[in-house]
């Protein structure tokens, strides 16, 4: 039996727990998963006291950097961007790594998307550096808008090969020179740049959102002939790949995606 579960605060909303239990039944894997709520500075001591209970943890806001406080071992990329959002054991160790970046690009990659030149991240949080780890060296230049200066090193860090430049946080960016825009902020966090969007924009947004649907943001887009992917398409597919950590068996990452893409569009 696998036990897994998705921690962070508030969690009343995941669909972490949708997703794993539909992957089990399908793959015909004895399994659970759940959602508990670890509020932020309580991450340490709820994993002390359960770890020896469970089989993995997936990480959501506010946990993906407060996980490096843990003693566990964690691999290189994760230790690079400073995020965490999935803890494993494995023969009794516990690892931590981030399935976020990879299941980005999978993502985008899946709905026929791979070339871009100037991207877009909107915040600066755990999600924002796992996204540009995972862009790095496939777009020439990579900006990020943060509310808040002191994130800026741990950003720059994230990025080796393209050109990065972190901007202070405004609702008007030009927002027609980029060609693919990711909005990593809380929900209502990027309403008023929806207030400001031109008459038509170009990129395509990813907005990493998925409850409540559709944002301001993605509303917006839409109205002005932009090309949207929702959130629900990362909870996909970096929930595979934490999938693949744990089973011992291999997985049929495309039908499985399909059948899970179908179970997720009814929620």
């Amino acid at each position: 039996m696998i036990r897994g579960a998705v921690l962070g605060s508030p969690i009343s909303h995941s669909l972490s727990p949708v997703l794993h239990r539909a992957a089990f039944e399908s793959i015909g894997v004895a399994g659970s998963y759940e959602a508990i709520d670890v509020p932020s500075g309580t991450l340490n001591e709820f994993f002390l006291s359960n770890q020896s209970e469970f089989d993995y943890f997936s990480l959501t806001m506010p946990l993906k950097e407060e996980a490096h406080q843990l003693q566990v071992t964690c691999d290189e990329l994760s230790l690079r961007i400073g995020s965490i959002n999935t803890l494993y054991k494995k023969e009794g160790h516990w690892f931590g790594t981030s399935t976020d970046g990879l299941g980005f690009l999978a993502a985008l990659a899946a709905q026929g998307f791979s070339d871009f030149s100037n991207a877009l991240i909107l915040g600066a949080g755990g999600t924002a550096r796992a996204v540009a780890g995972a862009l790095d060296g496939s777009v020439k230049t990579l900006s990020v808008m943060g509310r808040t200066s002191t994130r800026r090193n741990a950003l720059e860090r994230c990025v080796e090969r393209s050109d990065f430049t972190y901007l202070p946080w405004h609702n008007d960016p030009d927002i027609n020179s980029y060609d693919l825009i990711i909005n990593t902020t809380p929900a209502g966090a990027a309403d008023l740049l929806a207030e400001n969007l031109p008459a038509q924009v170009s990129g395509l947004l990813f907005d990493v959102i998925y409850k409540p649907w559709p944002t301001v943001l993605a509303s917006a887009w839409e109205d002005r002939s932009g090309k949207v992917i929702n959130g629900k398409e990362l909870l996909l597919w970096q929930g595979l790949d934490q999938l693949a950590l744990v089973l011992t068996q291999e997985i049929d990452r495309s039908s499985l995606s399909t059948h899970l893409r179908s179970i997720l569009s009814q929620l």
